[in-house]
């Protein structure tokens, strides 16, 4: 027993002394490691992304901006987005191409941007409802079958790039008109701005329409090249000063009931970047998602609060008799492509076979929440805000 502990007291072994202290260097190192992430794995990725819209006073591109820091806080700063604005590179229409590209990596603006190429572009945003808000159409995108028929039509128009979506935006205005138009009649022959299939629906019904930038909208209303026009929100429709040139804002319409921003993402630039920040460009549109969302309902009805309160805008609802004339007008054009298109009737079959099962489920489990809004504020139309 004597002869074992003399030969234990004269190895090798570390001191408790030595062997903390190399412990506590070994957890340094490792805290460094964490805490300071480009000195351990390198510099940050920075990936160029430009958006259709432009910066400054522009909701767009707060919400681009939004994406884009989350997904440099959700890599701890090894990926980072250089977000521009609208022809910093290229053109709204050219982003698609660009992207493919790799003149971008990644861009930020909406299917129906590239309408030209494909009318099915438009199904991803812009298309007909069928009961289907732009949360649905998302959702159909991502588990009823659509992200298929996206990617197929992607390689159709030559678009190599991953795309993924954000924002379900809340149903676009009618518009702004000269006059409050109740009637069909008040709006055929109108020189109308639009984008997408809307551009075929609203044909349909008699209007003339012309396709124009969002920033040209308001100009070319005040020289009278277009008598009335659609953009999106309240928000970003005052921003364009649209307040400055009618007064006559009509809410809810079906020429683009459910529409979200696409984003872009050169495919060789995805496929070399690691699974983990893969999965943070996908997972930041979904956080995206819901931030885009939240700020949109509480800064579009402050805008519109706005519109009515100082700048003296009537707001009216979209008449029953215009709404009927434009699900006439995409019965007609859905119809007409469909015929000629084999592809473009696939997706709509899709669609229309979500909606009928899913929105089966939500308009009959819904409760008439304008019923309680009126229990509590009184007629919708007289409310003030």
């Amino acid at each position: 027993m004597i002869k074992n502990k003399k030969s234990l007291k004269g190895s090798k072994t570390p001191s408790r002394r030595k062997f903390f202290k190399a412990a506590a260097a070994t957890g340094a190192a490792a805290a460094t490691a964490v805490a300071m992430p480009n000195v351990a794995f390198g510099a940050p990725q920075t990936l160029k992304m430009q958006a259709a819209w432009p910066s400054g006073a522009n909701i767009f591109f707060e919400m681009a901006g939004d994406y884009a820091k989350m997904v440099g806080d959700m890599s701890g700063g090894s990926l980072k987005i250089d977000l521009q604005p609208v022809g910093a590179v290229v053109k709204t229409g050219e982003i698609g191409q660009a992207v493919s590209d790799g003149v971008l990596d990644m861009g930020h603006w909406v299917t129906a941007y590239w309408y030209g190429k494909n009318p099915a572009a438009s199904l991803f945003g812009t298309g007909p409802s069928y009961g289907l808000s732009s949360q649905e159409v998302m959702a159909w995108m991502e588990e009823g079958g659509g992200r298929a028929l996206y990617e197929e039509t992607l390689a159709k128009v030559g678009y190599d790039y991953v795309g993924v979506f954000a924002m379900p935006m809340p149903a676009q205005p009618f518009g702004w008109f000269k006059k409050n138009v109740t009637k069909v009649s008040d709006v055929k022959g109108m020189k109308y701005r639009t984008v997408g299939l809307a551009t075929n629906v609203l044909t349909a019904m008699g209007m003339v329409v012309r396709q124009l930038p969002g920033g040209e909208i308001q100009p070319a209303m005040k020289t009278g090249l277009i008598e009335a026009a659609e953009f999106n929100n309240p928000t970003s429709d005052s921003q364009f000063g649209m307040q400055d040139v009618s007064k006559h804002y009509h809410l809810g319409s079906f020429h683009q009931s459910q529409e979200m921003f696409e984003i872009p993402i050169n495919k060789k630039t995805f496929n070399s970047l690691s699974p983990a920040n893969q999965a943070i460009l996908k997972n930041a549109s979904y956080a995206a998602n819901t931030a885009n969302y939240f700020k949109a309902l509480v800064r579009y009805s402050a805008d519109l609060s706005k519109l009515m309160n100082e700048h003296k805008v009537n707001v009216y609802q979209t008449s029953d008799a215009i709404l009927a004339e434009q699900l006439k007008g995409w019965d007609k054009v859905v119809g007409d492509f469909s015929s000629k298109d084999p592809f473009f009737k696939k997706i709509v079959d899709s669609q229309k076979s979500y909606a009928k099962r899913v929105m089966k489920y939500l308009l009959m489990n819904q409760p008439n929440y304008r019923l309680a809004y009126e229990n509590e504020f009184g007629p919708l139309a007289k409310v003030k805000i």
